[in-house]
């Protein structure tokens, strides 16, 4: 009796797992449709390549939750991307606006970009201008001579 009743309240534990919130299973299509919008301008904080709407992370879905509440309590798309900013920095934007703290996020790539191309350029400009490797026993015939004869079974000559 006492596993059955311990199985019981094992199995009503994990129920919760299965929820869903209250605005999900009652969607209303306008705030679901604001929701995607919003979502889909919001970094997951745990995937970083994924947008809010795409991720299936639970951070994500509490940002989720969080607009949907900010929506229902009639606040416009500007300050509700306000409060996501003040709360987790330009970092939460897909695309963050360009000023002093955001400026490696915008030129990072293309800085990139021109130092690889630097660095190939050295490396083939050097290339060019090494010497050609010498063939081991080209610029020494005697040297080739000797081992020849080594390998037949001759004295070196000398």
């Amino acid at each position: 009796m006492r596993r059955l009743v311990a199985a019981a309240l094992a199995a009503l534990a994990c129920a919760g797992a299965f929820g869903q919130a209250s605005e999900v299973a009652r969607p209303d299509a306008a705030t679901e449709q604001r929701l995607k919008d919003l979502a889909e301008e919001l970094r997951c904080l745990v995937c970083q390549n994924q947008t809010i709407a795409d991720s299936n992370a639970t951070l994500a879905q509490d940002l989720r939750n969080q607009i949907r509440e900010q929506i229902a309590q009639g606040r416009s798309d500007d300050q509700i991307r306000t409060y996501m900013v003040e709360r987790y920095g330009d970092f939460v934007l897909y695309r963050p606006p360009l000023k002093a703290t955001t400026v490696v996020l915008w030129l990072g790539p293309l800085l990139l970009l021109v130092v690889g191309a630097v660095v190939f350029w050295r490396v083939v400009a050097r290339r060019r201008e090494a010497p050609a490797p010498s063939v081991p026993g080209a610029a020494q015939p005697a040297r080739r001579a000797e081992i020849e004869a080594l390998l037949d079974g001759k004295p070196p000559p000398g």
